[in-house]
């Protein structure tokens, strides 16, 4: 089997799934994740448990609420949790690598190469990545819901053909099982639109993870999205994961889009973290929808926040639902005087040097539920 897989194992497994230990979890799935590798698969597994050993070292029976606490209970256990997949992978005679990011280090489209250069270097060397958000430093990351939306924009970055997101429940339901008898299983997720009608099946965190089924949907949705196909299962029974990539059904299955986004607007697409939000009238909405066209300052009716030239936006119609997302060429103060100009008004009036469009197509993608999921490019 070739191509990549990106595995993702939370907080609650790696503090004691189907009564295994931490170390002999963590040994479980090094004997899996070699395997797949023999089969000529890449691997990257992307872990959450620096917090949880921290605490564990400190004899913490509760996880802190405190950012300084959570960034200090990380530091102390990112080593340990390390050293357990060092030593757990070294008896197969797989290399590992300790790779830290945060939400910063993918939202620069920089950024977001030079890392998925590194990771396909790492697996170009047969060296097995070990990702984590940077906890210690991290703020903002600490609340990502349990690494689920990470471990979906590594498999993006690694162009993975596949993402196992492991749990602690055997799939997706129609309803938290934990509390609705009448929930019923969804062993497959055929579609985006489907996907995205599924958000009432989603559950809180457990006691140890800051997820929940709310963070492994919009994970499946950035992959699916993207072309990766994406598996929720059981991870506390150590032989789910390994009959699952010998081909054998277990969890849910969350089929690739039909039309996924092409490779250059993936990053644009998930990864940046808006920094306003751009109210579009009708017609300007049906010239980003049906034409293929850029967005002209005259279409856009309002604007929130504040942002430089060449931010991330996301673009809204009057309603408030989400169309699509871009490079906005305009900084929020050009916005403000070029509402409802013309072109020819805004380079006369404003600064000649200011694009036609705020964003141009080459810079936007569309995240509209039911609609192509890219505009063409220019040509």
């Amino acid at each position: 089997m070739s191509g990549t897989v990106v595995v993702k194992v939370g907080t609650s497994l790696l503090r004691g799934a189907h009564g295994l230990s931490t170390t002999a979890f963590i040994g479980c799935l090094a004997d899996t994740l070699s395997a797949e590798r023999t089969r000529g698969s890449g691997v990257a597994l992307v872990t959450s448990g620096a917090v949880g050993l921290g605490c564990s070292a400190l004899d913490r029976s509760e996880r802190p609420r405190l950012v300084q606490e959570l960034q200090a209970a990380a530091a102390i256990g990112q080593g340990r949790l390390m050293g357990l997949y060092d030593q757990a992978f070294r008896i197969h005679g797989v290399t590992v690598a300790q790779v830290l990011l945060t939400r910063g280090d993918l939202a620069s489209r920089r950024r977001f190469m030079n890392a998925s250069r590194t990771l396909d270097q790492l697996l170009q060397w047969g060296v097995l990545p070990v990702i984590n958000e940077n906890d210690t430093l991290a703020t903002e990351e600490l609340r990502f819901g349990d690494n689920d939306t990470l471990s979906a924009l590594v498999a993006v970055a690694l162009r993975a053909r596949c993402l196992v997101l492991l749990t602690d429940i055997d799939r997706l339901y129609s309803g938290d099982p934990r509390h609705d008898e009448g929930a019923v299983p969804i062993p497959e997720v055929r579609s985006m639109e489907e996907l995205d009608g599924l958000s009432t099946a989603a559950g809180g965190g457990g006691r140890w993870g800051t997820g929940g089924m709310t963070t492994k949907l919009a994970a499946a949705r950035i992959a699916t999205a993207s072309g990766i196909e994406v598996r929720l299962a059981d991870g506390r029974d150590p032989t789910v994961l390994r009959e699952l990539l010998q081909g054998q059904p277990h969890g849910t299955r969350f089929l690739p889009s039909a039309r996924p986004i092409p490779d250059r607007k993936r990053w644009l697409a998930h990864a940046p973290v808006p920094e306003g939000t751009l109210t579009v009238d009708a017609g300007a909405r049906g010239a980003l929808l049906h034409q293929g066209a850029s967005l002209l300052a005259v279409g856009i009716r309002a604007f929130e926040g504040c942002f430089g030239r060449h931010a991330p936006v996301r673009i809204v119609d009057e309603q408030g639902q989400e169309l699509a997302r871009g490079l906005s060429a305009f900084s929020s103060d050009d916005l403000q005087q070029a509402l409802g100009l013309s072109s020819a008004e805004i380079r006369t009036r404003l600064d000649p040097d200011l694009p036609e469009a705020v964003v141009h197509r080459d810079e936007l993608v569309l995240t509209i539920p039911g609609m192509g999921r890219t505009i063409p490019a220019s040509p």
